[in-house]
């Protein structure tokens, strides 16, 4: 399958080129969908291509540091848990925002973020080494961990800041975290389950102004709950898929897809 021609153009705070996903027809989202499974054919390519997940630890070389992710393998096991290790998204991710900041095509000094389902960490820390003031979230039972991390990998010459925040999805957000506006917002592998979509765009809606740009990337594991998102996000959110040609040529996946939405 060849994608069709279609509209690019910058979304947000984004220097480069997306491709919009506008549809005149409720199919929309599906056809989206078909066409990812169609020209990435996900299944065919080897997943966790940058990540172990039977390692308690994961090393990523990124901004100048060594990083050193702790992760706990034994949830692996127990249905719907994916917090607590890392996932191909969350490199893929990290490495796209520091590319894109060398390239000059995104700017993370002394910005507001707010990293949502932050888990393990990685993304969030690698934002506070780019410079910005970074606001950690998950789950309170994720949290342990996550500050572990947060404390292990940023003692010293951050050029940002970290910090770690409990937030449930659908839960107004405490006043700090919308007042001011974050300037982006991030999560990698947060679009896992049909239930949890309706809590995350209330809560993406709750914390995005006008000017904030969310980067989300994720697995691709299951086109009905992608479906479910992109069908729901574009009533709220200008929505920009990102071309892998645009990512950090070495950490590329046929497994993972990365978009950018605006609030309309």
């Amino acid at each position: 399958m060849e994608e069709e021609t279609v509209e690019r153009k910058k979304l947000g705070c984004y220097a480069g080129k997306v491709t919009v996903l506008e549809w005149e027809t409720e199919s929309g989202a599906a056809e989206e969908t078909m066409l990812l499974w169609g020209i990435q054919q996900p299944t065919l390519s080897k997943q966790n291509a940058f990540v172990s997940q039977s390692s308690l630890q994961l090393r990523l070389d990124a901004c100048g540091y060594s990083l050193s992710i702790l992760q706990s393998p034994s949830s692996l096991g127990k249905p719907g848990v994916t917090g607590a290790v890392m996932w191909d998204s969350g490199v893929v991710l990290g490495k796209f925002l520091e590319h894109a900041v060398d390239l000059g095509m995104l700017v993370l000094q002394g910005k507001k973020v707010i990293e949502l389902g932050s888990g393990c960490g990685l993304v969030g820390c690698i934002a506070a080494l780019l410079g910005s003031q970074v606001v950690l979230t998950d789950l309170p039972d994720r949290l342990r961990l996550l500050k572990k991390n947060v404390e292990t990998n940023l003692r010293h010459g951050v050029r940002g800041s970290a910090a770690v925040k409990e937030l449930t999805w659908g839960d107004d957000p405490d006043h700090d975290l919308i007042e001011p506006p974050p300037d982006y917002v991030l999560g990698s592998d947060v679009i896992y389950s049909e239930g949890a979509v309706v809590d995350l765009l209330d809560t993406l809606l709750h914390l995005c102004g006008t000017q904030t740009t969310v980067f989300l990337s994720g697995e691709l594991r299951n086109d009905a709950v992608l479906e479910c998102f992109l069908e729901a996000a574009v009533k709220d959110f200008v929505v920009g898929r990102v071309d892998q040609s645009q990512w950090h040529p070495e950490y590329c996946s046929r497994r993972v897809v990365m978009y950018i939405l605006v609030k309309k």
